[in-house]
């Protein structure tokens, strides 16, 4: 038989991956704007760990993401971003149960991640309205493949509410305004 994965969300056992949000992408991916997970991110005090594909030929992380106080900012070639220097990152934060990731592209480097993610025995959140590729078909058949694997496809806002809990959280007031700030429709509700 199997156990459900509930998919809990608690700000000290979770860590955020951004993959690939780099400059030369913009262009291509649809929906690329809707990065308010890694604001609400820095709010809550969760780890971050970024990846750039091949920065010499794609560029850096696009500007509207701050990376101050990232836990890392890596360069990769890999199209996973399971590499050692975020495994070493990874077993640096104790009691990680959790990863949220999201980026580009979703068939591609997020798939992968969290193929890889998961073989670990991470628990693994998608965050399907921050995730994209060039094409939608590529886009939405990954995101399908990987809710069928247990990975956990969801949005940015149920994210967030899921780590704040609670109406009197101390930084309620804060993700609630990043929230209203960006409802995205994100080209998903296609999928209805």
């Amino acid at each position: 038989f199997q156990i459900t994965t509930l998919g809990n969300l608690t700000p000290s056992s979770t860590v955020f991956f951004c993959c690939d949000m780099q400059e030369r992408f913009r262009p291509a991916i649809k929906y690329f704007g809707d990065i308010i997970s890694l604001q609400g991110a820095r709010l809550l005090g969760i780890p971050v760990i970024v990846t750039e594909q091949y920065p010499k030929g794609l560029g850096s992380t696009v500007q509207e993401i701050d990376l101050t106080g990232a836990k890392l900012v890596l360069p990769k070639t890999k199209f996973s971003m399971v590499l050692p220097e975020v495994e070493a990152a990874l077993a640096e934060i104790p009691g990680v149960r959790s990863v949220v990731l999201f980026g580009v592209e979703t068939h591609v480097c997020i798939q992968q991640t969290a193929l890889e993610l998961i073989g670990r025995g991470l628990e693994v959140h998608i965050v399907a309205d921050a995730t994209s590729s060039r094409s939608m078909m590529d886009r939405m058949f990954a995101l399908e493949r990987l809710a069928r694997t247990g990975i956990i496809v969801t949005t940015s806002e149920a994210i967030l509410l899921q780590l704040v809990a609670d109406k009197e959280h101390p930084k309620f007031k804060e993700i609630q305004n990043l929230i209203k700030a960006s409802a995205p429709e994100s080209g998903l509700l296609s999928k209805v």
